[in-house]
Parts: C-alpha cells; structure tokens; sequence
C-alpha cells in the first residue's frame, strides 16, 4: 500500500492503536541487532491478543510478546540473542505448545517476497529433502521446461502489518538504515499492508541527505504508512552505530525466564513503564552508550 502523506510522524503509542486482535505482524531486525523493542513492549502493555508474529530473525521481541500473552501463533527460522543460543522466553514458549510454523531463512526470504512481488507461490531448491516442507501449506511443483526437476513451491507470507527500527527519518518517510545489514526489512515492509518504523531521531530532509545517503534508505518513502521517534527504541539490541548490544541487560532478561514470579518482576520494571522510565531503568543513556563492543 502506497502512502504519499508528507507528515508520517506519530508516537509509539499511535503504531499500537493502528494493530488489532488476530492480525499478522512482521518485527524486523536480526537476533540483537535493530530490533524495534520500544514497540514490543508497548504492544506487551496493551490489550491486544491472537497476534500472528513473523520474525525470521528472532530476538527478545518474540519473547516478551510470547511470556505477555500476546501470540496465537508464531512464524520464525531462528530465535537466538547471538551470545545467548536460545530466546529464553521462546524456549519456554514453545515447550508450553505455542503453535509455530518454522522455517529455513531461505524460505522465510522467498515467502516474503513471494507476497511483496503478489504472486501465488515461488519456486526453490529450498527445503528439498527436509520435514520442513511437511508442514501445512507447502507443496512440490515440476519445472515445465526439459529439466522437469522437482521443486518445493512456497506460499506467500502476507502481512498485515510490519514494525521495523530505523537510525534516522524525516516526516515524510525516508528512512536510514546505517549499519551494515538491512536483514529482511525491506521483504517485510513490502510483503504487508502497513508499515510503521520507530527512528532512532527524526530529522529534517535535508540533514538526512539522501544524495550522499541514498545506500541506506530501505525503500521509497510512500511504502511507509506511519514512523515514531524512540531513542533507544532497539535496546537492549544495538543500533550499531549509535549503541551497542547491552548484554549486562540481557543477563538480566534471561533470568526472567526462569520462574513466573522472575518474569512478572522483570515485567513491572522494564516492560510496564513508559520509555523514560525504561530508560532509567536500565541505567540511564550514558550507560546504554557505554555498552562494549561485542567482541565475536
């Protein structure tokens, strides 16, 4: 869907209001990098439920959405925090039932595109010989040409809506992104109907300078339907280059994972509270940009 508004901003709180019960929604981001964490919590605090959750590239957002009661189903291909192997609150999640449909990256890249290009499915080597094509909603499809090879037909993956977390914005919607990987937000913004971006800051056109920048803006401005300023809205994940992975914060965050009375205590400090008062939580702006570079 194209929007061609010349002022996009809104609050954090706005974006939230515009999801409804039982929709699909996309998260952006890889693992602890660039994740739009202001708006997973904001969506833990609200009422919504039944949400489909798409996220590939699964971090902590699936698993504050999975431990508030938020999703009826969940669509991924890895749920990891880097150092961390496993999302904890995935992992509990998961063992309690959560229904999932998991995916090879491959196939998560092709079914995104699949719905952005509208077309009914994609061919692809991908998932050939796997249980993954088992699942409901795939098939097999026989190349017309001479080869006749066999290939797995994947299905698009439409979304309602997409949540991404950007470095800059301007009003209208031009958006960077300036660390060195996109992950599939771009698949994800154009594979739904609506698209909504917190930014690190909103800033004019003109300081963005989209002539010397243009390498790290994700899409045409009319793809995005609504951006949200939210300084420090990727943490505990990094928006490399303004800040870093917190680990100490996720060390904090795993713990919660351990007993229900964990997880309602981590909830009411860090997750129940506004940005200002998260922020000040986890120890101020001076310490998120403290945090050290990941050293791998």
């Amino acid at each position: 869907m194209s929007d061609l508004s010349f002022d996009k901003r809104m609050t954090v709180d706005d974006i939230v209001g515009r999801i409804k019960d039982g929709m699909t929604i996309g998260m952006g981001g890889w693992a602890t990098r660039r994740k739009p964490m202001a708006l997973a919590r904001a969506i833990a605090r609200s009422d919504l439920k039944d949400l489909t959750l798409v996220a590939p590239y699964g971090g902590p957002e699936i698993g504050i959405l999975a431990a508030s009661g938020k999703l009826k189903k969940l669509v991924f291909a890895f749920a990891s925090m880097d150092q961390i192997p496993i999302e904890p609150h995935f992992k509990n999640a998961r063992q309690a039932g959560l229904p999932v449909l998991e995916l090879d990256e491959g196939m998560a890249h092709w079914m995104l595109r699949c719905a952005a290009m509208k077309l009914p499915f994609l061919p692809t080597r991908v998932g050939i010989g796997t249980s993954i094509i088992e699942q409901p909603g795939f098939a097999t499809v026989k190349s017309p040409f001479e080869d006749g090879e066999e290939l797995v037909a994947v299905p698009p993956l439409k979304l309602d809506i997409a949540l991404i977390h950007v470095h800059r914005s301007d009003e209208k919607g031009n958006v960077l992104v300036l660390s060195p990987d996109p992950f599939f937000d771009e698949l994800l913004a154009r594979a739904a109907d609506e698209v909504y971006a917190t930014a690190e800051k909103i800033v004019s056109t003109a300081e963005l300078d989209m002539r010397a920048n243009a390498r790290f803006n994700l899409f045409e401005r009319s793809v995005l339907t609504g951006v949200a300023e939210a300084p420090f809205g990727a943490h505990p994940t990094s928006a490399q280059p303004d800040y870093e992975i917190d680990m100490k914060h996720l060390k904090t965050y795993v713990a919660s994972a351990e007993t229900p009375e964990a997880w309602e205590a981590y909830r009411q400090q860090f997750v129940a509270v506004d940005a200002d008062a998260y922020l000040a939580a986890v120890g101020g702006a001076d310490a998120v940009l403290a945090s050290p570079r990941p050293v791998y």
